[in-house]
């Protein structure tokens, strides 16, 4: 009975060590820079420093555009003050003396295209 439980301890501590020996083979590929994902997780390091100077360059454009836009918002409402305040001082005006001129009325008859036809025919 001694010796079936020594071969069986014996044969686990030389599993564990080939699973040790495969993990650490595996670990190294793991880090090598060229092939492995260390070399993928160096790639994508330098694109996130790369997309973070571009996110800062567009928040730095978007804030320009953005006191761009405040400015010319406050302008036109400034414009848009200066229109009512002409305009209602344009009610305020008196009515011109004299005679009042009527709009003349313009009535435009259109002819159907069957009647220009039917003027041909007779012609």
């Amino acid at each position: 009975m001694e010796l079936i439980s020594d071969i069986l301890l014996g044969a686990g501590a030389i599993g564990a060590g080939l699973f040790c020996y495969v993990l650490a083979r595996r670990l190294s590929a793991f880090n090598t820079l060229e092939t492995g994902m260390g070399g993928a997780i160096a790639v994508l390091s330098t694109q996130v420093d790369e997309m973070t100077r571009a996110l800062e360059a567009a928040r730095m454009a978007t804030g320009q555009s953005t006191r761009e836009l405040t400015d010319l918002t406050a302008r036109a409402e400034a414009s848009t003050r200066r229109l009512e305040l002409l305009l209602a001082s344009l009610h305020d005006l008196p009515e011109p003396e004299g005679p009042t001129r009527k709009r003349q009325r313009v009535v435009r008859h259109r002819s159907t295209r069957h009647e220009s036809d039917n003027e041909e025919t007779t012609a």
